[in-house]
């Protein structure tokens, strides 16, 4: 059983910040960084308010004329948050993010901090690791060779 904060290491690689008054061409240029796929808009103490996603930006671009697109981050962002904490479980997350198509997953602390990035490749690799572990116990002791 594997918890979020087994994954935060990688996690905090991935994590990709912007102040939420920031304006939406600063947000697309973080975005248009490769494996970039989602920033998190944070308010003045460093809270999570928000996520930005390339949909959402090129959805804002989309309705822009010219040079005239100043909006700011807090205007188009997501405000509804799924997010994990790194006492959750891993398998638990991976649940939700299957049912909500999320290809990534802020974590963060009780305050809502950003602590990190969780990205659906990461927890597949890690539950993999899992699941061909537990294989290889089963396998073990039906041979009679014992636990490891």
């Amino acid at each position: 059983m594997t918890l979020i904060t087994a994954m935060l290491p990688v996690a905090r690689r991935r994590l990709v910040t912007l102040d939420v008054t920031a304006p939406v061409i600063q947000a697309a240029k973080l975005l248009s960084a490769p494996n970039t796929n989602l920033v998190i808009a944070c308010d003045p103490d460093g809270l999570m308010v928000g996520v930005l996603t390339k949909a959402d930006i090129v959805q804002q671009i989309s309705r822009c004329t010219g040079c005239s697109c100043v909006t700011a981050v807090a205007d188009i962002m997501t405000r509804d948050i799924i997010k994990c904490c790194p006492e959750d479980r891993l398998q638990d997350i991976w649940g939700v993010m299957k049912s909500k198509a999320l290809r990534q997953i802020p974590v963060s602390d009780q305050q809502s901090r950003p602590l990190g990035l969780l990205d659906a490749s990461d927890a597949l690799q890690v539950l993999l690791k899992e699941v061909e572990y537990e294989e290889d116990l089963l396998r073990d002791y039906v041979m009679g060779i014992g636990y490891r």
